[in-house]
């Protein structure tokens, strides 16, 4: 049981440690990528990632106590379906309202798409 614990408990750090890299890593694309799209990008998908490892870390640590939270699961769930479309329509709405894209960008798959 004591071995049990134990592994339990490193594999909640791990995801932790996990999860916090991936944020750390969202924090730094946002600051340092050249524009809009690609910032949304950053955060959409980086962030998305270690949210969700930090919560199944906080669902595990509570299972190992005996509690089983579906509020977690349903947030893992929910996060996982609305933040990277979020992303997306943020993207979307700021090609859509004229937002200039970055001078290293190659293509422009949305140009034809939108065109008047």
């Amino acid at each position: 049981m004591l071995f049990l614990n134990a592994v339990i408990e490193t594999v909640i750090v791990i995801l932790i440690v996990i999860g916090v890299f991936f944020t750390l890593l969202s924090a730094i694309g946002l600051i340092r990528l050249p524009d809009v799209y690609s910032r949304t990008h950053a955060a959409g998908k980086s962030a998305t990632l270690g949210v969700m490892t930090i919560m199944v870390a906080a669902f595990l640590y509570f299972m190992s106590q005996g509690i089983v939270n579906a509020k977690i699961l349903l947030a893992i769930l929910f996060i996982f379906m609305t933040a990277p479309l979020s992303s997306l329509m943020v993207n979307r709405s700021a090609y859509r309202s004229g937002v200039p894209l970055s001078k290293n960008t190659i293509g422009d798959d949305l140009k034809e798409r939108y065109e008047d």
